[in-house]
């Protein structure tokens, strides 16, 4: 299971403007803001942008100046692998060890979507299991309960984090994680492709003509 929600995609008008900056090409810019105030690229924009996609990380840096903020809600599992992305993100997440006791355990709480039955049955026991660790805890504040209730938190927990991140990092990630075997991991590839301009400037494909 993952959510994305709250997507915010920011500062493109200046990425354009610093993809003219080597050639002082400026005067070619046809970019602008239509009625609902999103930054629309025209055609010479659109072009140029497309072209430097193509030529290569070191071409298309304006693309690592285009920002997106996303409120992902996703299990530890698959937070475990998007941690591998280090360079250019940034992300705020909710606290586990804080806040770990803080309301009652749900099966909603972790991601269930693949069990079969059987594991359907046991994440239930798990979750009775939880609840029963968390409400002693609050009762008697000991720190063995709260160990228990650290320790035996399964990897389907559902954490939710405020990421920031950028088009050239979603490159990376759409390229390498698109064939991924978690279904997470499909969803949030396709969460990329939904983006303004993904197609041409992370994906890197041309739009046919009707």
């Amino acid at each position: 299971m993952i959510k994305l929600e709250r997507t915010s995609v920011m500062n493109l008008e200046n990425a354009m403007r610093g993809a003219r900056n080597p050639m002082n090409s400026w005067e070619r810019s046809d970019s602008g803001y239509d009625e609902d105030g999103s930054y629309v690229l025209g055609p010479n924009d659109l072009g140029l942008a497309m072209r430097l996609r193509k030529a290569g990380s070191d071409h298309r840096k304006f693309i690592r100046q285009i920002f997106v903020s996303v409120d992902i809600t996703a299990p530890l599992y698959w937070w475990k692998e998007y941690d591998t992305y280090k360079v250019a993100t940034v992300a705020n997440s909710t606290s586990t060890m804080h806040k770990i006791h803080s309301k009652p355990f749900e099966l909603d709480d972790f991601s269930h979507d693949h069990l079969t039955r059987d594991g359907l049955d046991i994440m239930r026991d798990m979750v009775a299991k939880l609840e029963e660790i968390r409400l002693r805890y609050v009762a008697g504040k000991r720190k063995e309960d709260w160990y228990d209730l650290i320790q035996l938190l399964p990897s389907s927990y559902n954490q939710m984090r405020t990421c920031t991140l950028n088009y050239e990092t979603l490159v990376n990630i759409y390229y390498a994680r698109r064939n991924h075997k978690l279904e997470e991991w499909h969803e949030f590839c396709r969460w990329i492709e939904s983006l303004p301009y993904a197609s041409e400037i992370i994906i890197g494909e041309e739009k046919q003509e009707a």
